[in-house]
């Protein structure tokens, strides 16, 4: 069987990982380890779930928005 060497991983950092249906899946952890985002879906081509990285990595510089509700509560 084969083994895997990881070197000591930074944070924050995403790791991709194989779920228990065999689809490649990433999730985003924070310096405390815990995890602040995820794909939400499995892929089954290691290249899709790196470009889904890919994507989320980019919109970072994006703004925020939020609704109506959101902005009515912060008023409270």
């Amino acid at each position: 069987m084969g083994r895997s060497i990881v070197a000591q991983r930074p944070y924050p950092s995403f790791l991709i990982y194989l779920d228990a249906n065999r689809q490649f899946r990433w999730k985003l952890e924070a310096a405390n380890g815990k995890i602040i985002a995820n794909c939400g879906e499995g892929y089954h081509n290691l290249s899709d779930c790196e470009h889904g990285i890919s994507l989320v990595q980019k919109s970072a510089t994006y703004p925020t928005w939020e609704t109506q509700e959101v902005t009515d509560r912060r008023r409270r």
